[in-house]
């Protein structure tokens, strides 16, 4: 019986593998002739003409230019289409919505933040979200339906069973069970929900410190403290998207915290979140503690201690990586993983000197010994995570030519 369209091993599968080799060939590497498509691929020449013609004919790939400088005529270089789709990705705080869209290459072309202060929204959610999005689609001189795929990182995590936030009471106005059905009806295009700290693990696997590493923990430091477990390459959600909650974890030296959800915090949270490292310099004698936004005033105030060799600021990081290993020592001990990587401002502004000074509590605190990182990706990480999450998604809708 003649193969389906869809049946491993008939020719137009094995094309559409090709043609998948080649575009992510093309992305890796940028410009290439056909020539070294085919070394690259292993397709002979006339199947490698063949191959780009059709990728040609589909919108896929254009030509960009000839190769110049070696002996013989210059070769037509082929790369791919940016304008072939476009993807998004949305970063929600309690305080603003951060907006990205990028096309088919990865190439940011549009950015737009919306501030959403106040407990009290004066916009509907959907309002805000369509917003955000509208400003980086009109910053990149494109219109809504232009967007193949849209992904939302929030605090917390919607659960699969029920379709509500959970884990992130102070994010106003995102817990009507209703609100995934309107946003639905508001976006054209395909939508998707991902914690703000895995879509962080995200970036750091695919452009940081985490490449090549299967079994993972992403420590997470700023409005809160989170983590994110990847396993086996792929993240651990858990039953209701709760996985790596770990600022509810109870841990020693804080009293326990009871009603977790309504505090909207726990025992770790309270030993080395963001809003704990103000109130430890103080105790501990550091001058001139910041004030304002924990997240800012914890980074600033690491950042300065990591550039003291003695004194209230060293005693000060000190204590803080001593509080970072307590928690950490609980998670490498249940899922020993490969990798601990650092994320967050309050993690990243001490930099290696906090790093090693973590390193060395943890090794004291647990039998398991993974290397622990700083990570990579510093700029807008949650955002970064989201476009690259929509953009394999839109990938593999779009460059499939099987269908």
């Amino acid at each position: 019986m003649a193969g389906t369209a869809g049946t491993p091993g008939t020719p137009r599968v094995l094309r559409a593998m090709n043609d998948r080799a080649a575009l992510d060939l093309l992305l890796e590497h940028g410009p290439l002739s056909r020539t070294r498509i085919g070394k690259l691929t292993g397709l002979s020449k006339p199947t490698a003409s063949q191959l780009l013609a059709r990728l040609e004919a589909a919108g896929l790939v254009r030509v960009t230019g000839t190769s110049e400088g070696r002996p013989g005529p210059n070769a037509q270089l082929y790369a791919v289409d940016p304008t072939a789709a476009y993807a998004a990705g949305l970063d929600v705080t309690p305080d603003r919505i951060r907006a990205a869209v990028a096309d088919i290459t990865g190439r940011t072309v549009g950015e737009h933040e919306l501030p959403t202060p106040g407990r009290h929204p004066a916009q509907p959610v959907v309002q805000q979200v369509t917003d955000a999005l509208d400003g980086a689609v009109k910053a990149a001189g494109l219109a809504r339906s232009d967007v193949h795929r849209l992904v939302i990182g929030t605090p917390g995590a919607f659960d699969p069973n029920t379709g509500r936030l959970r884990y992130a009471s102070h994010l106003p106005g995102w817990h009507s069970p209703t609100l995934l059905d309107e946003l639905a009806a508001a976006l054209p295009m395909s939508v998707e929900y991902e914690n703000d700290v895995n879509l962080a693990a995200i970036a750091e696997q695919r452009l940081g410190a985490a490449r090549g590493h299967a079994d993972f923990v992403l420590l997470w430091n700023e409005e809160g403290l989170g983590a994110a477990l990847v396993l086996g390459g792929r993240l651990h959600r858990g039953w209701t998207g709760g996985a790596g909650e770990v600022g509810f974890l109870p841990v020693p030296g804080t009293p326990l915290v009871r009603q977790v959800a309504k505090a909207n915090s726990g025992g770790y949270q309270e030993l080395a979140g963001s809003q704990a490292i103000p109130r430890l310099a103080r105790e501990l004698g550091v001058p001139d503690v910041p004030s304002g936004p924990h997240s800012e005033a914890a980074a600033a105030l690491v950042a300065r201690a990591a550039d003291h060799a003695s004194g209230p600021h060293r005693e000060l990081l000190q204590a803080y990586a001593t509080r970072l290993a307590t928690g950490l020592a609980s998670l490498v001990s249940v899922l020993d993983p490969e990798l601990v990587v650092l994320s967050g401002s309050a993690l990243t502004a001490g930099g290696e000197v906090l790093r090693a000074l973590v390193q060395a509590e943890l090794e004291e605190l647990a039998a398991a010994r993974p290397r622990l990182v700083v990570g990579d990706v510093r700029e807008h990480p949650v955002l970064r995570g989201a476009l690259e999450s929509a953009l394999a998604a839109t990938r593999d809708e779009v460059f499939d030519t099987s269908r």
